[in-house]
């Protein structure tokens, strides 16, 4: 199982530093690296609202990830570099896969393309893009992933949807990776797992899961493969969780309390740690040893992880760095 990092990618990612500083981006992902992450990992939003995790309400801005990791494959080698998830419905297809193509061949064939339908209206206000219904959203969704298949052939590429078109297009250069890049869909709704099973390469979920609540979505997905004719198997199983480890209870409690004064107000006052710990990649070095076995155990190909309360943040250095000796990527 690869194991993978979320970086710090918005003004709420790091205690003290708003606005985020480019150069801690590119640090973290060069430290990823280092420390034996398979992976560095970046969301797409306009901007954010941490609000719905109890902080207090407010717009925080974000870097562009496909700018931002197209920058951070000159600085890396080794690291797959990948988006949880690109909202599909902000950018019209044919050009996103001329950037996905490019970012490919930058990156070195490093890209992992994780693609949702998004969920955060105010963005598309913003954008000036229309938010439909659900339905409608995974609709589109499932077409835009028709269209990045048949541009990465390289075209000329002709395409007539109910939402999206293209005609006689071209995506030149062609993707590094044959036939491209991986092409996963983040959710964990039984439509978006049939979208998964009847035109993704993998699923990703993120950011709360116990084994028990996982096991039931994959018997949905299981059952959307049945109904294409498809092996589960051939679905890639992505999964990213907030963790935490400590050398032992003590060490890890005294982290937990480092997390919860550091972390954005409102967000884990008068959480106790037997809590939060619930559905998380959290505990001492054996304990996360034996979570990681039963998330292998149950297929999961690449766990992501989030060492922050809220996604793509962090609050200290030694923290990750515990959790790459935990999860056996360094020797302690």
């Amino acid at each position: 199982m690869d194991v993978g990092l979320a970086l710090p990618q918005f003004d709420f990612s790091v205690p003290g530093e708003r606005p985020l500083r480019w150069d801690t981006v590119r640090g973290w992902a060069l430290r990823a690296e280092e420390l034996g992450f398979s992976s560095v990992w970046l969301a797409d939003h306009l901007f954010w609202d941490i609000g719905r995790y109890g902080a207090p309400p407010g717009r925080q801005e974000a870097y562009d990830p496909l700018v931002a990791l197209a920058a951070l494959a000159r600085g890396t080698s080794r690291v797959k570099l990948g988006t949880l998830v690109l909202n599909a419905l902000l950018r019209p297809p044919a050009v996103l896969a001329k950037v996905l193509a490019s970012l490919d061949v930058v990156a070195g064939g490093r890209l992992v393309v994780g693609l949702g339908a998004g969920n955060f209206e105010p963005e598309y206000r913003a954008a000036g893009v229309p938010f439909r219904r659900p339905g409608v959203r995974l609709a589109q969704l499932g077409e835009v992933i028709d269209v990045l298949r048949g541009m990465f052939g390289g075209g000329p590429f002709t395409y007539e949807g109910t939402h999206y078109q293209t005609l006689e297009a071209r995506c030149r250069p062609r993707p590094l990776q044959d036939p491209h890049p991986p092409l996963w869909v983040g959710g964990n709704g039984d439509r978006v797992l049939g979208l998964c099973a009847a035109k993704a390469d993998g699923w990703n979920t993120v950011w709360i899961w116990t084994a028990e609540d996982y096991r039931g979505r994959l018997q949905v997905l299981e059952r959307a493969c049945a109904e294409v004719s498809r092996d589960p198997a051939t679905v890639t199983r992505s999964l990213g969780l907030y963790a935490l480890a400590g050398e032992d209870e003590s060490d890890l409690q005294s982290r937990y309390e480092r997390l919860q004064r550091l972390s954005p107000a409102g967000v884990l006052d008068g959480v106790p740690l037997a809590e939060w710990r619930r559905g998380r990649l959290v505990g001492t070095v054996e304990e996360v040893g034996e979570q990681l076995d039963v998330w292998r155990q149950l297929g999961v190909a690449t766990l992501v992880l989030c060492p922050g309360a809220v996604p793509f943040s962090l609050v200290s250095s030694d923290d990750i760095e515990a959790l790459a000796q935990a999860c056996s990527l360094v020797a302690p």
